[in-house]
C-alpha cells in the first residue's frame, strides 16, 4: 500500500470540498486528511476514493460518498468516551474516521467476504482495534451493549428495536430510513424515560439493510 504526496494532495482537495458544503468538525476533516482512502478501494480505482460521490465494492455494496460518511459522524457527535456500534461494515473507512476521533467503534457486517477483505485491511493498516464482528445487524451486539452512539449505513425499511434497547439512556442513533429508493436521515435522541425525540436530516440513497448473514 502506498501513499503518496499526490494522493495526499487529493485528500486535501476533498477535505477543501467538505467544508464548501457545511463540514466544519475539525476532527472529521482531519480524520478524512490523514487517512488514505485509496486503500478502500481496488488500485485500478484508487482515484474514485477522492471524488465525493459512492463507488461500488465488493458484494454489491459501496463505500458511502465522502460527504455523506461527514454528515452521518457529524450527526452522531463522536466524543472520545463513546462506546460506538456501527451496523454495516462495509469498506471499513466509517469506523476508521470513528476511531481516528478517539472512540471505541464495534462494526458489524453481514456480509462474510467483506467481513473477511475488510478485517484483514484495517489490521494491515493500524486500525486492528476496530473491533470486526461477523453477524446480523438487526440483531446487534448485545455482548457488547449498551452503547453511547449507533451508526446505521444501510437503508432500513423499519427502525430495529434490538438496536433501540442496546442503546444507553441519551444515546444517539443516526440512520436512514425508509422503503424506497432514498431514505431520510434520521438522528434519534433515547431520552432518560426512554422515549425517542427524532430528527429529520434531508434525502439519503444507500443499500439496503438486510436480515441475517450471507455466508
Amino acid at each position: 500500500m502506498i501513499d503518496t504526496h499526490r494522493h495526499k494532495g487529493l485528500r486535501q482537495k476533498l477535505v477543501n470540498e467538505l467544508k464548501t458544503k457545511g463540514i466544519t468538525d475539525h476532527r472529521i476533516l482531519q480524520a478524512f486528511k490523514d487517512i488514505p482512502r485509496h486503500y478502500f478501494l481496488e488500485k485500478t480505482f484508487a482515484d474514485w476514493a477522492y471524488k465525493d460521490v459512492a463507488f461500488p465494492i465488493d458484494a454489491d455494496q459501496t463505500i458511502s460518498q465522502p460527504y455523506t460518511v461527514a454528515m452521518q459522524t457529524t450527526l452522531l457527535d463522536v466524543q472520545k468516551s463513546d462506546k460506538i456500534l456501527e451496523i454495516g461494515t462495509g469498506s471499513g473507512f466509517q469506523a476508521c474516521v470513528i476511531y481516528h476521533m478517539g472512540a471505541k467503534i464495534y462494526t458489524i457486517e453481514r456480509q462474510k467476504k467483506l467481513f473477511d477483505k475488510t478485517e484483514t485491511l484495517l489490521h494491515n493498516m493500524g486500525f486492528g482495534n476496530v473491533r470486526t464482528l461477523y453477524g446480523d445487524g438487526f440483531e446487534g451486539a448485545p455482548r457488547f451493549a449498551p452503547f453511547d452512539k449507533i451508526i446505521v449505513t444501510a437503508g432500513a425499511a423499519e427502525i430495529p428495536l434490538k438496536l433501540l434497547d442496546q442503546l444507553k439512556p441519551n444515546g444517539i442513533m443516526v440512520i436512514p430510513y425508509g422503503a424506497g429508493s432514498t431514505q431520510m436521515m434520521l438522528k434519534i435522541t433515547k431520552n432518560i424515560d426512554g422515549t425517542l425525540q427524532k430528527e429529520e436530516f434531508g434525502q439519503y440513497r444507500f443499500v439496503p439493510f438486510l436480515k441475517g448473514v450471507n455466508a
